[in-house]
């Protein structure tokens, strides 16, 4: 699966369109999506985004809950019945809706940052915050994980 990665900051006009990084446009058409979908992040003020791919392991995730619990009914009402789906004009740019752009307090710039198999979208200046942030938060945790993938072979991965 081609990946969402980097930061790009593009202009955000006032009917609400944004250019999508060509990147990211590559990655969309790399999984098959002809669209993506937006939603509010709830755990940040920042807009979520995917292809068809993600939606469908999101959805399939919110099914191993148990059904009509609170959790199951909390969280596909925050992502599915918040879910827009986006498409592309001709020269790449979205309409991202009201709601989305009040949500994560977009203005005049916005910045894409690449989540791997998601991306987001952020006010700059909250991005920055946040990024700070998670940098610290890492460090004091010592964080680390295990790397998947990759089968070792006469010293090398293949």
């Amino acid at each position: 699966m081609t990946l969402f990665v980097g930061r790009h900051v593009n202009k955000l006009d006032r009917k609400g369109r944004v250019s999508v990084p060509k990147s990211f446009r590559a990655a969309l058409r790399a999984q098959g999506s002809k669209i993506f979908y937006a939603y509010p992040s709830f755990k940040h003020g920042a807009v979520e985004a995917c292809g068809d791919i993600f939606l469908a392991r999101l959805s399939a995730s919110l099914d191993e809950l148990d059904t009509f619990s609170d959790e199951q009914d909390d969280l596909a009402a925050i992502i599915l019945e918040n879910a827009h789906a986006l498409s592309l004009d001709t020269e790449g740019r979205a309409i991202l809706p009201r709601e989305l752009v009040e949500h994560a307090g977009l203005s005049e710039q916005v910045i894409f940052v690449g989540r791997g198999a998601r991306f987001q979208i952020w006010e700059p200046a909250s991005y920055d915050t946040n990024r700070s942030g998670a940098f610290e938060r890492a460090r004091s945790r010592g964080a680390t994980f295990k790397l998947l993938g990759g089968e070792k072979k006469e010293g090398r991965f293949r």
